[in-house]
């Protein structure tokens, strides 16, 4: 049985539309406009228990009211889910005690106050063991190396020892499930990267189930070999993340290091120039083309080194989601303008 099963789940909100100017408002108080937004749109997926999931998609996606949902903070509007058993918006006591929400723009934990203040708050919230509350504080403590923090304001703690501290407060209780928001935003290179060799760590040794959404790729990149891709609310790819740059990107690149010190004429008749640092230089390649472009350059040019390598994956989920954009753009302005032309 999946500890995550999703099935046709449906997200909608009911928005009023303000118009611009005084006589729009007076107006707007005696027949107010409104229109259906749809944050998630019939999604279905399903996570196995022990495994950790990349949530993926733009501002607006989805991401965070999917993880919301699961949560139990707000109800659906259709569909089905269920978390451990559980159907998370009946908010039973006994689901609460098992899954964790951290949110990395929101606190819980209180902002004057020690964190070791916040954690026995958890502890009292969870009914946690003295014993067993002691021992779990201990070794997460020293897993997030904070014991010398624990004991000054949140205020005072940088960005980066806030997010070991929510970790904390959101595994006291030894959830089951983490639902993870955006867990490294705003952090510098050196907090991002102990966050992950503590998740990467903990997920392995404790085998809890895992849903991380994070526009920093270098998060997914080390932490989730799955890779669940929403936009406008859909599901447009759910499968291993390596599929993703096979699947969505068009285009290879080839790195070329000429034996001259200066770059040859004409490498743009072989593809688009990303990079020229003589004597390197590197071309974007029709992935089909590959092969005749790497034996014309070969033929042409004197080179000492080649190679052939995909495009990164935040380069190829960036292009995903404008071109989808795009498309979206273009539809709804075609449909605009249809529309006006029936009106006539």
């Amino acid at each position: 049985m999946p500890a995550i099963e999703v099935n046709n789940l449906t997200k909608t909100y009911r928005v009023y539309r303000k118009r611009e100017g005084v006589w729009a408002s007076i107006t707007g108080l005696f027949r107010r406009e409104f229109k259906v937004v749809e944050a998630v749109k019939g999604v279905s997926f399903q996570i196995d228990a022990g495994e950790m999931v990349a949530f993926l998609g733009p501002n607006g996606a989805g991401k965070t009211t999917t993880l919301k949902l699961l949560s139990g903070l707000i109800f659906p509007t259709a569909g089905d889910a269920q978390v451990l058993g559980f159907t998370p918006w009946k908010r039973e006591h006994a689901y609460r005690r098992r899954f964790s929400l951290v949110m990395g723009q929101k606190n819980q934990l209180w902002w004057d106050l020690p964190a070791q203040e916040s954690f026995r708050l958890h502890k009292e919230i969870y009914r946690i063991d003295a014993d067993r509350y002691q021992r779990r504080l201990d070794e997460l403590i020293d897993l997030l190396e904070v014991r010398t923090l624990v004991d000054q304001p949140v205020r005072e703690l940088s960005l980066g020892e806030r997010m070991r501290m929510e970790l904390i407060a959101a595994l006291l209780h030894s959830p089951d499930v983490l639902l993870l928001d955006e867990p490294t935003i705003g952090l510098d290179v050196v907090s991002q990267r102990k966050v992950q060799e503590f998740l990467k760590f903990y997920q392995a040794e404790q085998q809890i189930t895992v849903i991380l959404t994070s526009h920093y790729m270098k998060d997914v990149e080390a932490l989730c070999e799955r890779a669940v891709i929403i936009n406008e609310g859909e599901i447009k790819h759910d499968g291993p993340l390596a599929d993703i740059v096979d699947r969505f990107s068009l285009h290879k690149v080839i790195s070329l290091q000429f034996a001259g010190a200066e770059l040859p004429p004409g490498l743009d008749r072989y593809g688009t120039v990303i990079e020229a640092r003589p004597p390197r230089a590197k071309l974007e390649v029709p992935r089909q083309q590959i092969p005749e472009v790497l034996t014309a350059l070969l033929a042409a040019f004197d080179i000492e080194d080649v190679g052939v390598h995909d495009r990164p994956l935040e380069e190829v989920i960036a292009e995903l989601f404008t071109s989808q954009s795009s498309r979206q753009a273009e539809h709804e302005s075609t449909t605009f303008v249809k529309s006006k032309v029936l009106r006539r």
